[in-house]
């Protein structure tokens, strides 16, 4: 049963992976699941990810592009949640992916995506991950830089043998200044990321002089969760001025909703905003790439905590069972989140400060929430953790860094499991 609720904790619950529910003694159910069995069972903290949730997400952007623009892919960010399950569920449901290094080059292939599937970033390559990708058979690589040009060449002309050659795109600087925080803009002059639109057309005159390589096109991004789709847009402007090619990856940077007071574009805001200027500005029937990461992610999951003290003083300080070992996206960014007390979800209740259990003062997971009656043992439910949380954990003060479990039409089951004491330990050598 559900049970119903008043209109302040139903718009927290807005914020929890979209079907969530309270059932009748107040408990909150997500992907059919009580979240207190899902935490008896697999422990906390631990990411909880709705895996139809997140697959309905898929479907909805590809059929929100194709729909306005058929020759559109829609590249997984993998950086936001470079999780094999994750990518599995993306592949599953017919999108590529965007990697960017080793790593998840391989995360890819091990969720079976195919490997022409695949568009390769960064900033800083090394000639091993060059050499990786084309053994692979990667579909793109983005040459981000001069110094990226050399490598690929060297390593087509040991990898081609006669074949074909490399498909490569050049990222530009679109010189657009992104309404977001400053470590999550990349397209304003300045940027560490790809390159002035003068420095572009030297890049393609090489490429496009390369035996071995050949360039299907540019690439572009103007920022990570951009909540005005107009800034957006403005990145192509920026890239049809540099000629007309075959493709033209606008990117991402697409934001979300974390609190109650943001409102993010929907998909098909977000869709009318890139293809409207895309019909302006680009060759029609060339391929467009759209690489959302965050708007993907982030609202199909919630990170579980146990309370672990409740520290009442000028402050009540409640303190959990993890902090900025799984969710670093508070100190980095600064970004609020919300959170409940998932046994007897509800709004309202004593300011608190929810604090982590991390040697540093800047280990707040949320300033001034209201929580009814915290204490010990309570567990609480944090919801918008799907991105960029489990990309970045860590095992800051001997943290095990924190599972995934995929919930599904009342299923639980782990696909990443916890550390244990000896994962640890497992790198040092011993004298």
């Amino acid at each position: 049963m559900t049970t119903s609720i008043e209109p302040a904790a139903a718009d927290l619950l807005g914020l929890f992976p979209p079907g969530a529910r309270v059932g009748d003694d107040g408990t909150l159910v997500v992907g059919g699941c009580r979240l207190d069995d899902v935490a008896e069972e697999f422990g906390t903290p631990a990411i909880v990810v709705d895996a139809g949730a997140l697959a309905r997400r898929a479907r909805d952007y590809l059929s929100a592009f194709r729909s306005r623009w058929p020759r559109t892919d829609v590249a997984f960010a993998s950086k936001s949640f470079p999780c094999t399950a994750v990518q599995r569920v993306m592949v599953a449901n017919g999108l590529h992916l965007d990697v960017a290094g080793g790593g998840e080059i391989l995360g890819a292939l091990k969720a079976g995506a195919d490997p022409a599937a695949l568009v390769m970033h960064g900033n800083a390559k090394s000639d091993e991950e060059i050499a990786m990708a084309l053994d692979h058979g990667v579909g793109l690589v983005v040459v981000d830089n001069f110094d990226d040009i050399d490598p690929l060449e060297s390593a087509a002309r040991l990898g081609t043998a006669g074949g074909r050659p490399q498909p490569c795109l050049v990222r530009v600087i679109p010189g657009v200044t992104a309404s977001t925080h400053a470590s999550q803009a990349t397209g304003h002059t300045g940027s560490k990321f790809g390159l002035s639109p003068a420095q572009a057309r030297e890049a393609i005159a090489r490429i496009e002089r390369s035996p071995v390589l050949r360039l299907d096109g540019l690439h572009t991004h103007v920022g990570s969760q951009l909540l005005d789709v107009d800034e957006l847009a403005a990145a192509v402007a920026p890239i049809a001025a540099l000629g007309t090619f075959d493709t033209y990856d606008l990117g991402g940077g697409l934001g979300v909703r974390y609190t109650y007071g943001e409102r993010a574009p929907d998909l098909d805001a977000y869709a009318d905003a890139l293809v409207g200027r895309a019909r302006e500005l680009l060759p029609a029937g060339c391929r467009l790439i759209v690489e959302p990461g965050r708007s993907m992610v982030a609202a199909a999951a919630c990170t579980l905590y146990r309370v672990t003290t409740v520290k009442r003083g000028t402050v009540t300080h409640v303190a959990v069972d993890g902090g900025m070992g799984d969710n670093l996206e508070v100190s980095l960014t600064g970004q609020r989140f919300e959170a409940a007390i998932a046994t007897r979800f509800g709004s309202g209740g004593e300011p608190v400060t929810v604090v982590g259990r991390h040697c540093e003062s800047g280990d707040q997971l949320i300033d001034r929430i209201s929580l009814p009656g915290p204490a010990v043992g309570d567990l609480l439910a944090v919801p918008v953790t799907g991105a960029y949380c489990f990309t970045m954990s860590n095992q800051y003060n001997g943290a095990r860094r924190v599972p995934v479990v995929f919930v599904e039409d009342g299923v639980a089951r782990l696909v990443v499991r916890r550390d244990t004491w000896a994962d640890l330990l497992a790198r040092d050598v011993d004298p």
